[in-house]
């Protein structure tokens, strides 16, 4: 299976948590790696410099590496 490249509004789940999350905000803050869940879906809202990728989670948005996502997708035929 080829592995999908993120864009901007593709739908993520998270894989894996990184060491902190870093806010979205212009004034990106630090917080703790417990606020988004392993597993937890969000949408990609934009790319931004140094590798890192805008994602809007239910608690917020964050910057988040894509090691650290999956890209989900909806096969016609996975309902069938």
């Amino acid at each position: 299976m080829s592995e999908i490249p993120l864009s901007v509004g593709s739908n993520v789940r998270l894989i894996a948590r990184p060491t902190y999350f870093k806010t979205a905000d212009p004034m990106p803050m630090l917080r703790p790696p417990d606020l988004v869940g392993i597993g937890e879906e969000g949408r990609v809202l934009e790319r931004r410099p140094a590798g890192y990728w805008s994602i809007r989670f239910e608690r917020g948005v964050f910057l988040v590496e894509s090691q650290y996502l999956e890209v989900l997708t909806t096969e016609p035929n996975a309902l069938a």
